[in-house]
């Protein structure tokens, strides 16, 4: 693919979708994101008594209904509720009325960490319950991880390429900057991409047992911050070259410049300093900009000791003594980490924060860490002019993808 890469063929963003637990559409969720609010509340969706944390950014008025119709439901794992119901709002955003477009031009490109967690869940307690025979056929198409990308093709009719990237909590910018590769070559004009995931016990169990939760807050950078939390949501975009925005007269968001990819290659749950280097600089040469022009950072900002650590250990050897002067922030201290769907909602703001001129805050943040001495745009949003926003993202496995959107001028 990349041997037929047209780089003169510009991709641009010109639709934002979002599901989350501080909004849904991007305009509540931009409003409550650069006002700090917090997404995180006790879980209620499953008993948590067995659990030693109990709190997450759990969505708790999403009616699947308003975008989905009702006889389609009981085939769809909530994953997938998530993710075509972000896909109609980035759609309805760009303007654009799938129904009149060629849809064999259409691809979708979507990422997750969990895939349809919760259908697995209920399989298995249907069989320890009534045994084989007492699992509904239905729930079998639920569950592979691709249902989520087919059922966006399958709800919205689009016939091109359709991916799935199970790449953890880095799948929604390897999505996104996929996405635009396909652009680039001509195989598509148009991609939905993004990512989404649902909330799970798996996903609450598997967290808790390598004790990266905390009690009840998210505070990345902060001295005494204690974990990540859990969250769900779904993040889509509509990428299309600039030709197709231009002659639409649609309303442009940010021009996506490049994605640096690394594999830290060294544990399935630590990072390194060294992988996260080596993806903001292979962000930066692909993206032919130099460190002087980047304005923002939407840091992963986990809130875990370790991550935190390691991710502003990178940013001053990727940016050097110019580190200080780049406002740094994370938006996992609102929403908790949303997995599959974090780097797609997080390339959604930094679209925002490019087009608006507010950087949103890290919220929680009460004592510095030397470790982490960066400019982490602390407790309140900041207005400033940005034209080069890189969206970070790590993953188990030491999956790393950092991308690079510029203002369009």
């Amino acid at each position: 693919m990349l041997n037929k890469m047209n780089k003169n063929r510009r991709v641009v963003i010109t639709g934002l979708g979002v599901v989350s637990s501080i909004g849904i559409g991007w305009q509540e969720f931009w409003k409550n994101c650069i006002n700090g609010k917090s997404g995180i509340s006790k879980i209620e969706s499953f008993d948590t008594s067995q659990y030693d944390r109990h709190y997450g950014g759990e969505i708790k008025n999403f009616s699947p209904e308003k975008f989905i119709d009702r006889r389609k439901l009981k085939v769809l794992g909530r994953a997938s509720q998530l993710a075509i119901a972000a896909s109609k709002l980035a759609l309805e955003d760009a303007k654009i009325d799938i129904v009149g477009v060629d849809k064999e031009r259409v691809g979708v490109c979507l990422g997750t960490t969990m895939g349809e967690a919760q259908t697995m869940e209920l399989i298995d307690q249907l069989w320890l319950q009534k045994g084989e025979n007492g699992i509904d056929s239905e729930l079998i198409t639920k569950y592979p991880s691709n249902a989520i990308s087919s059922n966006i093709s399958f709800d919205l009719k689009s016939e091109g390429c359709n991916y799935l990237f199970p790449n953890a909590c880095s799948a929604g910018n390897h999505s996104i900057s996929f996405a635009s590769d396909l652009i680039k070559v001509n195989e598509v004009d148009m991609v939905i991409a993004g990512g989404a995931d649902a909330f799970s016990r798996i996903n609450m169990a598997g967290f808790s047992r390598i004790f990266a939760m905390a009690p009840e807050k998210c505070q990345p950078f902060d001295k005494n911050r204690q974990g990540m939390l859990a969250g769900e949501g779904s993040g889509i975009v509509i990428l299309e070259s600039l030709d197709s925005a231009l002659e639409r007269k649609a309303e442009i968001y940010a021009e996506v410049l490049g994605c640096g990819l690394s594999c830290d290659a060294y544990h399935m749950t630590a990072p390194t300093t060294f992988g996260i280097t080596k993806c903001f600089k292979n962000a930066l040469t692909q993206s032919e900009a130099i460190p002087e022009e980047v304005d923002y950072i939407c840091a992963h900002g986990t809130g875990t000791i370790q991550n935190d650590k390691a991710e502003c250990a990178a940013i001053k050897k990727a940016f050097g003594g110019n580190y200080k002067d780049i406002p740094i922030s994370s938006i996992k201290s609102m929403l908790g980490h949303t997995m599959g769907a974090a780097s797609a909602i997080e390339a959604i703001v930094c679209c925002l924060t490019i087009k608006k001129g507010i950087i949103p805050p890290t919220i929680n943040y009460e004592t510095p860490d030397s470790d982490c001495d960066i400019d982490c745009v602390p407790n309140k949003a900041r207005k400033k002019n940005v034209n080069v926003a890189m969206n970070n993202s790590s993953a188990f496995g030491g999956n790393n993808a950092c991308l690079v959107l510029r203002k369009y001028d």
